[in-house]
């Protein structure tokens, strides 16, 4: 990339500032640094504007980092004990989760598109709030819903998004066995 293109890149309407730079006659502006680091935020703000420390942000300064798991929320989120993380996905901000699935059910769109990433954060049974999303699990199905109180403080309705094409489901709170409250989406644009 060349200074002037660098220039433009960041924001800057010319590159005269990064010549003298690169020249020695000017040190970097807090600015500038903050310019860079926006569009580049491995770099160290620190190491910019003194030289001092690593060149590069270790990873866990970049944001919070969830193990991602390259398999469905609903068919394997389960079996996520006997599950090795694909890898790791970086979030730009903190997000209170355990760990990150992807969701192929359609009965989430739109809200929730197939293909999208889900990030899920373990929860007990007792602790679901009506009104959002969760994984339910329990003896006799595993799924990705929208979380409604039931008919009765025994029961809780499960609502897909779609509710043109998938039904409610009616499940006893005492049926079901474990729970991850969707924390955030990445939606995935093709």
């Amino acid at each position: 990339m060349t200074i002037n293109r660098f220039a433009l890149f960041i924001g800057l309407n010319r590159a005269e500032n990064l010549y003298q730079i690169k020249r020695g006659n000017n040190g970097i502006s807090r600015d500038l640094a903050a310019r860079i680091t926006s569009k580049f935020p491995e770099i160290s703000t620190l190491w910019l504007l003194t030289g001092d420390g690593e060149m590069l942000r270790r990873t866990t300064d970049c944001g919070t980092t969830v193990h991602f798991y390259d398999c469905d929320a609903e068919t394997d989120v389960a079996r996520i004990s006997e599950l090795a993380p694909a890898g790791e996905v970086i979030l730009p901000v903190s997000v209170d989760c355990d760990l990150a699935m992807y969701c192929n059910s359609r009965a989430m769109a739109p809200s929730t598109p197939q293909g999208s990433v889900v990030l899920l954060k373990r929860v007990g049974p007792d602790a679901i709030i009506p009104g959002m999303e969760y994984v339910i699990m329990s003896q006799k199905i595993v799924t990705l819903r929208i979380v409604r109180a039931g008919d009765d403080d025994s029961m809780l309705r499960l609502v897909a998004s779609d509710r043109k094409k998938f039904d409610d489901i009616l499940l006893k709170k005492s049926d079901i066995t474990d729970a991850y409250r969707v924390t955030g989406k990445i939606i995935i644009n093709n």
